[in-house]
């Protein structure tokens, strides 16, 4: 099945934690991928969060495969910030293989965040975001 965005936005958690399971790594992604946050899944807030968050604070990722990095696209400026290192690894949700967004080594800001994301259809990857180890929310990258 395809999905699009506004689909996952109204997904509540155990069926986005079910798509992401289900993903595959797939390939380090290059170039810019559109995101968008899942914060408060399935709720009627979700999607006027995700409105919010991607004015204001965050847009997406542009990803340097053959580097090995990533920047993150942040405030209303678009500005290219907070660096992380990209590979392969297993999950901290089901231990099987996915792409880590890795800021430990990378940014002061952000040196406790960790992203893994997966494909879970041509284009469009689901990732989960940690503090630590404890899980934050969700997001979408739209290559």
């Amino acid at each position: 099945m395809a999905y699009t965005v506004a689909q996952l936005l109204q997904m509540p958690q155990s069926d986005l934690d079910g798509l992401f399971t289900a993903g595959a790594t797939g390939p380090i992604p290059d170039g810019e991928g559109k995101g968008t946050a899942i914060i408060a899944p399935g709720t009627v807030f979700t999607s006027d969060i995700a409105t919010l968050v991607n004015f204001f604070a965050w847009q997406g990722k542009v990803f340097d495969a053959k580097a090995g990095l990533l920047r993150n696209r942040i405030l209303p400026i678009g500005l290219n910030a907070i660096v992380a290192r990209v590979y392969s690894a297993p999950s901290w949700l089901d231990g099987k293989d996915c792409v880590v967004l890795d800021y430990s080594e990378t940014s002061t800001v952000a040196h406790w965040i960790r992203d893994e994301i997966r494909l879970i259809q041509p284009g469009l990857y689901l990732g989960k975001v940690y503090w630590d180890k404890a899980r934050l929310i969700d997001f979408t990258l739209e290559f």
